[in-house]
């Protein structure tokens, strides 16, 4: 059983930067492909930004140029910088990483954009 834990959320004004972190219980990441989702209240979770194992990343057209997602194979973990920051980014920010047949979800970050 995979286990992810998110971290680095947190409350920041309109325009300002966060960078989520997401670890995983096993040495995984440099095997299988991470992605990045979140979910504002009221909304379906969408997908943000996805990193493969090769390095090759997708990000929603939402929040190119503004969100890079990133990996770091030697310390097993993977970012997500979020830059130029909106309201309108306010969600609950997951980690998630598929092995075989399951998927695996962290507990969420919350961040919260707001003056």
């Amino acid at each position: 059983q995979v286990q992810l834990v998110e971290s680095g959320g947190g409350l920041v004004q309109p325009g300002g930067s966060l960078r989520l972190s997401c670890s995983p219980s096993e040495n995984i990441f440099r095997i299988y492909a991470v992605a990045w989702y979140r979910q504002a209240p009221g909304k379906q979770r969408e997908l943000v930004a996805t990193i493969t194992a090769g390095g090759t990343v997708t990000c929603a057209d939402s929040v190119k140029g503004r969100f890079t997602i990133s990996r770091d194979n030697v310390k097993n973990m993977v970012y997500l910088q979020m830059n130029s920051l909106k309201s309108e980014d306010t969600a609950v920010y997951y980690c998630q990483t598929r092995v075989g047949k399951e998927n695996y979800w962290g507990q969420g970050t919350q961040v919260t954009v707001s003056s």
